[in-house]
């Protein structure tokens, strides 16, 4: 597969709930979808199937390993279940019952995760840092990490149609639109939003968001950027995203995760599957918990903010230019 070029929306107004909007229209169509929530409809847009689908909306209450059990047997009397919880307690709580329920049979179920990465204002009871290194060790599982309103729709539509296992990262409330409305998605496919000769920035999920304010501020001091956004983690494209890193002596990997396991292992494994001698700077959460506070400060605390990851990317620039 090669990497498909994806338009950008203007700017624009955000989006009011996507995901509920996206999980109605797809039971319309789908007669088999039953969503289940764990204590968590309020929060994760759910509420909207719950009012449309009554009888096709499960309330397991606070019980997360309950929910991946029970969807799994769903999953296995010939229905399509979307297990809805955040992402700490679909995974970290609830990861043997996923790999269990989920991953040993049959065609699995959507789980869809919502405040991955540092976007709960709490510690590390909710931050959910790790979940994609998690489920990229399950055999079978579909790893998905949407950029914003668009694709998280889009995706949605995908891993309820898709034969298999599907972890994904949710949006919630307000989200901010990037694409534009020409952005076709597909599992698996990797996109260059950002065409530029001088830096290669690679991004996933919020991380892609994040790239894209930093490649403003680089270009403002003469560097252009390009940027690949790689949303489905597994499977990813390694042909692809090896083929992009060939055109850069290194390149940046941006991610709402550690840097363990993340998009950066993902985009490391191409490398070397290939023999590239690109150079990879990793910029994601760091291997400790992060603090506690409102996205915007945790950014800061973590040199994930826009500033602190431009000037990460230019100081790689430079030392690049002095030794090459």
């Amino acid at each position: 597969m090669t990497v498909s070029a994806a338009p950008l929306a203007p700017p624009g107004p955000r989006v009011d709930a996507p995901f509920a909007s996206a999980l109605v229209s797809a039971g319309h169509r789908r007669p088999d979808l039953v969503v289940l929530s764990a204590d968590l409809s309020k929060y994760t847009d759910v509420a909207d199937f719950a009012a449309a689908f009554p009888e096709r909306f499960i309330q397991v209450g606070m019980a997360e390993q309950n929910l991946m059990g029970i969807a799994g047997g769903l999953a296995k009397t010939g229905f399509r279940p979307v297990a809805v919880t955040y992402c700490v307690f679909a995974t970290r709580r609830a990861f043997e019952q996923v790999a269990m329920a989920l991953t040993t049979g049959g065609p699995g179920a959507v789980v869809a995760a919502f405040l991955p990465g540092i976007t709960t204002p709490f510690r590390a009871t909710h931050q959910g840092t790790e979940d994609l290194a998690l489920m990229r060790t399950l055999p079978g599982m579909t790893v998905i990490d949407p950029v914003d309103a668009t694709e998280l729709a889009a995706a949605l539509d995908a891993a309820v149609d898709h034969t298999g296992p599907v972890y994904l990262r949710g949006l919630r409330g307000s989200v901010r639109r990037v694409l534009g409305p020409g952005h076709r998605f597909r599992i698996g496919a990797a996109y260059e939003l950002l065409s530029g000769g001088d830096v290669g920035l690679i991004g996933t999920g919020l991380g892609t968001q994040w790239a894209l304010d930093a490649a403003q501020l680089v270009a403002a001091r003469g560097v252009r950027a390009s940027l690949l956004h790689v949303p489905t983690l597994k499977p990813a494209d390694e042909q692809a995203i090896a083929a992009y890193c060939a055109r850069f002596p290194q390149v940046t990997t941006i991610e709402n995760h550690t840097t363990v396991g993340g998009l950066g292992s993902v985009v490391a494994d191409a490398v070397t599957a290939t023999g590239l001698p690109t150079r990879i700077h990793r910029l994601g959460v760091p291997d400790r918990w992060a603090p506690a506070g409102s996205l915007d400060h945790v950014r800061r605390q973590l040199g994930l903010d826009a500033e602190s990851l431009a000037a990460a990317v230019l100081t790689h620039h430079r030392q690049e230019a002095r030794t090459s």
